[in-house]
């Protein structure tokens, strides 16, 4: 049985287990087609409690090698736009939609998407972020359903689970489109200002 502290909520002890043992389930994973291709499962990395969960599209292929998520050119991207706000990618946690690569990178498929969507929640229940930054359609779409990530990008919304979601642009689409990396980084800043009016309201 979990522990809970006064408040209700996991301890952090309580949290790293569950997240270790959610991991390992990600890992070993193979209720779909993607485990037939993978190299490693990536289930995510990153801090208890963190102040942003950031929320990819799927591993590529450093990642599927590594086990690790954004580490690539995209990565690099994402961790000089999360310095640009005054945090380091090991303040944040990082993951996925689906946990392991489609195959040439294709994109991921609704019955790849439905498989991971209980680790994701898990993972947003037990992280409890205070902001969740999507990356991208694919993960856009879990909170923004029918919307179109060019029309949408920057704008906060919060939910009735007390997530306040903000969509951006994929770091890899950013990297390809000048105008998309200009508005990646403005929308970082929206995001930044988001934080600083939450820790003000603490």
């Amino acid at each position: 049985m979990d522990q809970k502290t006064e408040t209700g909520a996991l301890s952090s002890k309580d949290q790293h287990s569950q997240l270790v043992g959610l991991h390992a389930q990600i890992e070993a994973c193979s209720q779909c087609r993607l485990c037939e291709t993978r190299t490693h499962a990536v289930p995510g990395e990153g801090v208890l409690n963190p102040q942003i969960l950031f929320v990819g599209e799927a591993p590529g292929a450093q990642e599927d090698k590594l086990g690790r998520p954004f580490i690539g050119r995209s990565g690099r991207f994402l961790d000089g736009m999360i310095q640009g706000i005054g945090l380091r990618r090991e303040e944040t946690f990082i993951t996925n939609v689906v946990k392991c690569r489609p195959p040439d990178n294709r994109d991921p498929r609704p019955d790849e998407v439905s498989a991971c969507k209980a680790y994701l929640d898990r993972q947003i229940e037990w992280l409890a972020p205070r902001v969740v930054v999507t990356l991208g359609r694919f993960s856009m779409q879990r909170w923004f359903r029918g919307e179109r990530i060019t029309k949408i990008h920057g704008q906060a919304v919060e939910f009735g689970t007390g997530q306040i979601a903000v969509p951006l642009f994929h770091p890899a689409a950013a990297l390809r489109n000048p105008q998309w990396r200009a508005a990646f980084a403005e929308d970082m800043q929206i995001v930044r200002r988001l934080l600083e009016k939450l820790a003000g309201s603490e």
